[in-house]
This record gives structure tokens, C-alpha cells and sequence, in this order.
């Protein structure tokens, strides 16, 4: 009797080390990383399978009767899965239970137009390209604001993704986060401001975003086009006239393209352009709405980045003088 259970106590043994031995080593994959997309409703064999068919060497009614076995089977959540070499079954029931996703990212830079936005989009890795094809205007109104314009209103940051995710999404988050943004600078606006809605905010805000080439200016800039409003004064930005041309622009603005008038020249038409003219971040919208006490009313380039700014048109003659043509 007693040689009998030593023997199944051998056995038992055996087969608990052969188990956690099997755990605890490493997935046979068929290249160093695969891809593993879970339905949303799949079930725990349904997972199995999908281990399997993406790319593992391991038998599904294996992997089955582990997540089974570890009580967690229910626990398994939907999503895209990357498994390298150095994957385990038992890890593997712990990203998917704990949901830890293959994710990507894309950046979105201050300062971007609409069509550089896209580009990016188009660009980034695993991401699907559900907007290809459908106009600024197409896009707006599946993401749930037809009518309002593209250009400005995305919110510049990095943001994550899942492999397989739709750009739509996250041109949505972008839209959402700029929505949230302005809503709350405009609730920070100076009661002196002669902006009139938060979309005015925004187009200055995205003009302030172009022109500022040292942050410690951006507040100061602000407050020149902000007194140009004011006064009842055209904003002369460069920006703005760039914009207009679009494709026809050279990367040489001449004189003849600031006495081209278009919706968003700034030279020959009073007040704001119809729309932003790129994405501004947190820092122009405040500045946008909370411009600096100053009553400059012309800027020019110093060369350095920083600008020079000057109440009378005198004085701002003089500044080009020195800083533009070195006279």
C-alpha cells in the first residue's frame, strides 16, 4: 500500500512539474512577434484558437483547459496583442486579462495644418486609413460636426492607439480635446477682449501659434492683433496670407501675393480670416484670450527667434530697419 501511493505521489509530481514547466516556457512563434487580435464576445476556446491560428505553435485544447483551469477565462478583455519569444502561457493569460495592448502612436504638432494632420495620420503605423478618400468636410460630419471646419480644430498631442485602430478615432479624441481646450480658455477670457465667440478665439489663437518663435513672446503677440481688433485695424500676418495661396505658395512670399486677396489675407481685409489657419496649442488659446498689457500694435523678427515690438509705425520702421535690413 505504501509503495502504491509513492508511486501516483511520483506521478502527481511528474505531472505538476511537466505543468509548470510548460507554463512557464517560452511560445514557439512562427516570427520573432505576432499579432493577436480577440473579438470582443470571443470566448476562452475561441481565444485559444486564435493564440494558435495567429502564428503560435501550441495545441488550442492545451491552452484551453489552462485559461479554464486558471479561473480567469471570463476575465479575458478584447483587443490587439503583440506575443514575442519571450511570451509564456502564463503571461500570456495575464496581458489578456490585465488587457496590456500592442499600442502605437502619432504625434500632431503645434502648428500643423489640417492636411499635414492627415498626412501624419496616413503615415502612422497599424493605424487604418478609414478617412482615405472623404473630404475635410466628409470627415466633420462623421466625427459629428458637419459644418464646422476642419483646419484648427484638432487639439496637437501624442495619442495612442491600439493596432487596427480607425484614424477616425483618433481624429475624434483630437477633436474632443480641442473642444475641451477652448471651451476652457474662452472661460478664462479678459472681459476687455474683443474676440465674440470662442471660434474668433480659436482662429487668433492659431494665427499667435504661427507668428511665435520664442514662447515668451506668444502672450505679447497676442495682444498686438488683439489691439489691431480693437482699433478696427487689418492684422497684416504673413501667416494668414500664406494660408490663402495654399499650393501656390513657394516657400517665397513676394508683394504681389499679399495684394492677392483671398478669404484669409489679412492685408487687404479687415478682422479674422473665415478660419484657423493651423492647430494652436494650450499656450495660444490662453494667449489668445489673455493677451499681454500691452498697447503694441507692430512686430517685427529680430533674427533670433524673438520679435520686436513697437506702438507707432515710426518706431516699427526703425525696427525693421536695424533688424531686417541691417541699417
Amino acid at each position: 500500500m505504501r509503495f502504491f501511493f509513492v508511486v501516483v505521489l511520483a506521478l502527481a509530481l511528474g505531472v505538476l512539474g511537466v505543468g509548470y514547466g510548460w507554463l512557464n516556457a517560452p511560445l514557439e512563434l512562427s516570427t520573432p512577434a505576432v499579432d493577436l487580435s480577440i473579438e470582443p464576445g470571443a470566448s476562452a476556446r475561441d481565444v485559444a484558437q486564435a493564440v494558435a491560428d495567429a502564428g503560435v505553435a501550441i495545441n488550442p485544447m492545451l491552452l484551453h483547459g489552462w485559461f479554464r483551469v486558471s479561473g480567469q477565462s471570463r476575465q479575458i478583455r478584447a483587443g490587439s496583442y503583440e506575443l514575442d519569444r519571450t511570451t509564456t502561457p502564463r503571461s500570456l493569460l495575464q496581458k489578456l486579462v490585465r488587457g496590456e495592448e500592442a499600442l502605437r502612436s502619432v504625434t500632431l504638432v503645434e502648428g500643423w495644418t489640417f492636411r499635414q494632420v492627415r498626412d501624419a495620420l496616413q503615415k502612422a503605423e497599424q493605424l487604418k486609413p478609414d478617412s482615405q478618400g472623404l473630404s475635410a468636410n466628409d470627415i466633420m460630419a462623421q466625427l459629428g460636426q458637419p459644418g464646422v471646419p476642419a483646419e484648427g480644430h484638432f487639439f496637437p498631442d501624442t495619442y495612442t492607439y491600439s493596432k487596427g485602430s480607425s484614424d477616425l478615432a483618433v481624429l475624434r479624441r483630437a477633436l474632443r480635446a480641442m473642444d475641451k481646450r477652448l471651451a476652457a480658455a474662452w472661460a478664462l477670457r479678459d472681459p476687455q477682449s474683443p474676440l465674440q465667440s470662442p471660434e474668433q478665439a480659436l482662429v487668433l489663437a492659431s494665427i499667435v501659434e504661427k507668428e511665435t518663435g520664442t514662447p515668451s513672446d506668444r502672450a505679447t503677440i497676442a495682444a498686438v492683433f488683439t489691439n489691431r481688433l480693437r482699433l478696427g485695424m487689418r492684422l497684416q500676418t504673413d501667416p494668414t496670407v500664406i494660408y490663402g495661396l495654399g499650393a501656390a505658395f513657394d516657400g517665397n512670399l513676394r508683394k504681389k501675393d499679399l495684394l492677392a486677396d483671398t478669404p484669409w489675407n489679412t492685408y487687404t481685409r479687415i478682422g479674422l480670416p473665415p478660419t484657423p489657419i493651423a492647430m494652436p496649442g494650450k499656450a495660444a488659446l490662453l494667449a489668445a484670450v489673455q493677451p499681454a498689457p500691452s498697447k503694441a500694435l507692430y512686430f517685427v523678427a529680430r533674427g533670433d527667434g524673438s520679435s520686436q515690438f513697437s506702438t507707432s509705425l515710426d518706431e516699427h520702421n526703425r525696427a525693421v530697419n536695424k533688424y531686417q535690413r541691417g541699417q
